[in-house]
């Protein structure tokens, strides 16, 4: 019976946004966002997290092939956000208050649309700051 292992691959990004719902007034998104709803938005360095988990192939002993998932995560993160403002950039984000939970959403979903076997998708962390950090594992309510 195969072993079950864990391969995270870290990759950083840097991305400016601003935070503004249009479900909110201007006063509202101010109240809430405060700082970070400057019309001109703001940038972060980010740090991802992203973590398969699946059993070890008897045939080749991985997980999967990093090198594998580093095109996964070229083609989800680095292509779509680097360097990139996320609120006009990315489609996505047209509607999606651009939090680093909904980041980390459209990084769940990018992976799982581009991957071989996305059953093997366990986890989506990203460190917006050194203090700030969410964690996803495509869990709804």
């Amino acid at each position: 019976m195969p072993r079950i292992a864990y391969l995270t691959r870290v990759e950083k990004f840097s991305a400016a946004h601003r935070l503004h719902s249009p479900h909110l007034s201007d006063a509202e998104n101010l109240e809430t966002y405060s700082k970070c709803n400057n019309p001109n938005g703001h940038g972060h360095n980010y740090r991802v997290e992203v973590t398969l988990r699946g059993p070890v192939s008897p045939t080749d002993g991985m997980v999967l092939n990093i090198n594998d998932l580093k095109v996964y995560i070229k083609e989800a993160i680095m292509d779509t956000m680097d360097h990139k403002h996320l609120d006009k950039d990315v489609p996505y984000f047209k509607d999606v208050v651009s939090t680093t939970e909904n980041v980390a959403i459209y990084i769940w979903d990018s992976l799982k649309r581009i991957m071989q076997n996305p059953a093997l998708l366990y986890e989506v962390k990203i460190f917006e700051t050194d203090k700030n950090i969410i964690l996803y594992r495509g869990e709804e309510s």
